[in-house]
């Protein structure tokens, strides 16, 4: 996976390696371990997916850009695998899977 991540440009090395060392495969259903490490996103329930490797980690690698961050706030928490990325990274990393309520379609 991390040698596709640097195929695709990802460059930062802290990245590569949270992506290396974070267990991907524990964020999915059981009967999806098996493609964790693909390129692709897997669903984790209610509608929601957990996003594709090279998404988290060019997120990640751009929120470093811009410098010394010591705290994130992830706003969707969904499987929280972009939140244990995160941890490695930062200092205090706040979660929230859902704000606000469901608005009724009109």
């Amino acid at each position: 996976m991390v040698e596709r991540l640097q195929q695709r440009g990802i460059s930062d090395q802290r990245v590569l390696d949270c992506m290396a060392e974070v267990p991907r495969h524990i964020f999915v259903d059981e009967a999806l371990a098996h493609r964790a490490y693909d390129d692709g996103s897997l669903p984790i329930g209610h509608r929601q997916t957990l996003s594709q490797p090279w998404v988290v980690a060019v997120m990640t690698q751009l929120l470093l850009e811009g410098g010394n961050v010591q705290s994130v706030l992830e706003l969707g928490t969904g499987s929280g695998y972009q939140a244990a990325v995160l941890s490695r990274l930062v200092e205090r990393v706040y979660t929230q899977e859902r704000i606000l309520p469901l608005l009724k379609r009109a």
